[in-house]
């Protein structure tokens, strides 16, 4: 039997094997009212015939002027869980299991009319503009936001939820001495934001439902954060109830000296030491769509799920082409089997 197609358990999360949609905006609602469509029904469906263990909807905002742009899914009211759960179900048909990540975009919101931040400071030029700087009292609204769209998340389906932590939004920014410049509790505590969502969130989900959250390993700006700084973060988290880590790199900002690895498995390594030195389960994401690659993350124990991004983008059934590359019988819709 491969490694990468063993079955996983987490808590009441039961996984077929170890392969994970990554999150991907599709910048695709039609109505700017942040539901998904039927483009994301057939974007996210044909992945789960397409073999994949765990999809991951794409970063899903908790404010509409929380979404990088008007074109984001939103989970901001009562009136988007229809349409959540008629895609979670249709998955849930196939054989996989569906998370949602579940974000703010923070100062990189680039459609709203005034982003917020944790500190005024813009992420670069135009698009780009310079956020304002949420007050104490909005910051403990927007810990509400969190947890209420988490509760419409648990409404609609969802077997587990991811919360955004990396790539330069809103919980990134707080967690980040290169964004967070506060005077305040948000300020001299960088975790407390990120513990505070997290706790919030763990309220309204099912005590057997796993919490996953994604961080950035290292941030690449000149003055960022290095990997010690996101252990001790993690740390924090951990304890505040997040099972486990998807552990990506940067976005924070334009790369300075430290510069993002353009090779496959670049991020690997974070992962191995995330999981190492919190002594928790991670997803490893990364151009890891090479079937032995995959297959010798998870072997190796660098990782206990790996997540495919743009490589499932190109191939919805990269599952079942990675099963006939490792020579293991693929699971196949019976209306596709006279094609294997």
């Amino acid at each position: 039997m491969s490694h990468l197609f063993t079955p996983y358990t987490l808590k009441g999360l039961q996984l077929k094997n170890r392969i994970v949609m990554a999150p991907m905006c599709q910048y695709s609602v039609t109505a700017k009212d942040g539901k998904p469509n039927d483009w994301h029904y057939t974007h996210l469906t044909s992945r789960a015939i397409g073999g994949t263990g765990l999809i991951l909807i794409e970063m899903t905002d908790v404010e509409p002027d929380g979404r990088i742009t008007d074109y984001d899914l939103g989970i901001w009211s009562d009136e988007h869980i229809p349409a959540f759960a008629r895609i979670i179900d249709a998955c849930h048909q196939y054989g996989a299991k569906v998370g949602i990540q579940i974000a703010h975009a923070g100062r990189k919101a680039e459609d709203a009319p005034q982003p917020v931040a944790p500190s005024p400071i813009p992420f670069g030029g135009p698009p780009y503009k310079v956020p304002r700087e949420l007050t104490t009292d909005e910051v403990k609204q927007l810990v509400r936001k969190f947890a209420d769209g988490a509760r419409r998340a648990v409404q609609a389906g969802v077997d587990t939820i991811e919360l955004h932590g990396a790539h330069g939004y809103l919980i990134h920014q707080f967690h980040s001495p290169y964004t967070n410049k506060r005077s305040d509790e948000y300020g001299r505590d960088l975790a407390r934001f990120g513990v505070e969502v997290i706790e919030a969130v763990k309220r309204e989900m099912p005590s057997d439902m796993p919490l996953l959250m994604r961080v950035s390993a290292v941030e690449y700006v000149d003055g960022g954060y290095d990997l010690e700084h996101i252990i001790e973060i993690c740390h924090r988290y951990r304890d505040a109830g997040v099972d486990m880590f998807h552990v990506s790199s940067g976005g924070e900002g334009k790369p300075g000296t430290r510069k993002p690895g353009n090779y496959p498995g670049y991020q690997v390594p974070f992962a191995r030491a995330i999981k190492e030195a919190l002594d928790v389960p991670v997803i490893a994401v990364g151009m890891l769509e090479d079937y032995q690659l995959a297959e010798s993350v998870i072997g190796n124990g660098d990782a206990d799920l790996v997540a495919i991004a743009r490589g499932m983008l190109r191939d919805p059934y990269w599952a079942i082409h990675a099963a006939q590359a490792l020579g293991v019988k693929p699971e196949v819709p019976k209306q596709y089997l006279r094609a294997f």
